[in-house]
């Protein structure tokens, strides 16, 4: 037993040991041990001089949409450059083990589809895709169209990312769908968010309401933290990996099946 392991409350491990109902809900923090940035990690270099609301609001496309578009594909290339880390393994590892078991996340960056996750709701879209910004349909990237950003090929206007931007709503699919499993789960998973961004951050109150034990793992406190059940005080990358082995590993050092 590592020392991680070692400090995991015993309750919590029983618990998930019976394979309950479970959801995971992730943040930021899930990649920054993948060297992904955050949004605002991002605002450097040449970007430095930019506000937000210059690169991720519709007013900022409609004024300079190269300037957003170019702003994206640089943020495409760094998370394109990083890997996966043992907490998306992590993940992958509990969808393959939990009969009922549901991802959520709030990253744009694909990072768990990469790791091997099959069922991924995205509540703020997905940065490696475009849609037409008039249809807001997908459309297929022809990487030999020189424009910045290329033209639909359906209606002629500008291809954007397939992301939610500053004042706009959440996929109304994804967050219903998030909703219900907040609503169904007997444990939520909360790992590497601030708990800041609604309506995610109200996913793991929803789940508490309705009977649900609600997990923190984060280096540092959020507003959640104090009305969490349990609550590890760790990175992503430390914390999920020891629960999981608690939990999956028999005296062998096999999973449980």
């Amino acid at each position: 037993m590592s020392a991680n392991q070692a400090s995991l409350p015993d309750e919590l491990v029983a618990l998930l040991r019976t394979k309950p109902s479970l959801a995971v809900l992730t943040g930021a923090g899930m990649s920054a041990e993948s060297g992904v940035p955050t949004f605002r990690e991002a605002l450097s270099g040449l970007w430095s001089r930019y506000q937000p609301e210059e690169l991720a609001t519709p007013e900022a496309f409609s004024a300079n949409p190269q300037r957003v578009w170019d702003w994206y594909q640089w943020r495409r290339e760094l998370v394109v450059n990083a890997e996966p880390n043992v907490g998306h393994r992590a993940v992958c590892r509990q969808e393959r083990s939990f009969p009922d078991f549901h991802l959520v996340t709030q990253n744009t960056d694909g990072m768990h589809q990469r790791a091997g996750s099959q069922e991924v709701i995205e509540l703020h879209g997905n940065i490696h895709r475009d849609i037409c910004s008039r249809e807001r349909i997908p459309v297929t990237l022809d990487e030999n169209d020189p424009d910045h950003p290329p033209a639909c090929p359906d209606c002629g206007a500008h291809l954007r990312p397939d992301v939610v931007w500053f004042g706009e709503a959440l996929p109304s699919d994804a967050l219903s769908a998030a909703h219900g499993i907040a609503q169904a789960c007997r444990v939520m998973l909360v790992i590497g968010t601030s708990s800041l961004v609604y309506p995610a951050a109200g996913l793991p109150y929803t789940a508490r309401s309705h009977g649900a034990t609600v997990v923190e793992i984060n280096p540092q406190p959020t507003p959640l933290s104090d009305e969490a059940d349990y609550r590890l005080e760790q990175s992503a990358g430390t914390g999920l990996p020891a629960l999981v082995d608690a939990v999956l590993s028999t005296a062998d050092g096999g999973d449980a099946q």
